[in-house]
């Protein structure tokens, strides 16, 4: 029984099967973030405030500490969420880490060391990294908003002027767009021709899209979708898409299911705001959900894109 769906549109349903149910995993964490399945059959996923990424094994129902400390590596920064936020792989399988306290963007190389991608623009370093996706030319997207400092846009380690919206390209760091005040999640659709950006602000609850060339070039920025009228818990951070191009996006009371052309199927609601989300297990038709202290888990009808 799917009392846990608002639907909007019949469609929501040939989506979320009538047999679906919301588990949960695992739960005690600070604040979950940043899931992504692994090519070793297991979910990674942030515990920011705790400075932590988790390994959750489905096969054994296992959680360990997979890395600590996973953001930031001092001790003067206290109250901060400065632990790792997103987590992607590139086109090798290498995790991509958004590290908040640290400031920068990195890659776990298979020997355990630890390269840093990004952590200044024009001289002035980043604000916090928030979430994190690849290009199949090998360019690496990110956004960077505030949240990783305890003041935020007031706080003063915070050098650049503005949050804004990276593209990761042989080396260089160019700058796609800065006229979000919190962008957030973000993705391409399977065909890549099309690029979306999450802003956090609770003042200004929308999705920004932009067309996509076939080298990632950005252009016809455009709001996709405005939710600022929504009253429920929560603002939209994490989004994925499945292979049919449908988005899920995280926003106000739960995973928002919407279209390509910008319509909302419903919602998928959840016990804690769902932050985060990432498909799993060997066909990628399971949901895992990062919300709040836990981890959760739904099977769809329809699979989804994985790095």
């Amino acid at each position: 029984m799917t009392d846990f769906l608002r639907a909007l549109d019949p469609a929501l349903h040939r989506i979320v099967p009538a047999s679906a149910k919301i588990e949960k995993l695992v739960t005690g964490f600070g604040f979950t973030e940043g899931p992504v399945w692994t090519r070793d059959a297991a979910l990674l996923f942030s515990d920011i405030p705790n400075n932590e990424i988790r390994r959750y094994d489905p096969a054994s129902e296992e959680l360990t500490i997979f890395r600590k400390p996973s953001g930031y590596d001092g001790d003067d920064m206290p109250g901060a969420l400065i632990g790792s936020n997103g987590l992607s792989l590139d086109g090798s399988g290498r995790l991509l880490i958004c590290e908040h306290g640290n400031a920068r963007l990195t890659r776990l190389e298979p020997d355990g060391s630890l390269t840093v991608l990004a952590s200044h623009y024009e001289g002035k370093r980043l604000n916090s990294p928030n979430d994190v996706v690849p290009h199949s030319t090998g360019a690496i997207y990110f956004t960077d908003p505030p949240y990783g400092l305890p003041k935020q846009d007031e706080d003063q380690r915070k050098e650049l002027g503005f949050n804004g919206v990276y593209r990761l390209r042989d080396g260089e760091l160019e700058l796609l767009y800065r006229d979000l005040k919190r962008p957030n999640g973000l993705l391409f659709t399977p065909d890549e021709r099309a690029f979306f950006v999450a802003n956090s602000d609770r003042a200004r609850k929308i999705w920004m899209r932009w067309d996509a060339g076939a080298s990632g070039a950005l252009s016809n920025p455009t709001v996709f979708l405005d939710l600022t009228a929504e009253t429920e818990p929560g603002a939209p951070d994490g989004m994925k898409v499945d292979r049919e191009g449908t988005l899920y996006c995280t926003g106000p009371g739960g995973i928002w299911v919407i279209t390509q052309d910008g319509k909302p199927l419903g919602v998928i609601q959840f016990p804690e705001i769902p932050a985060n989300l990432h498909w799993g297990d060997g066909d990628a038709q399971t949901l895992y959900i990062t919300a709040r202290t836990s981890l959760y888990r739904i099977r769809l009808n329809v699979p989804g894109v994985r790095p």
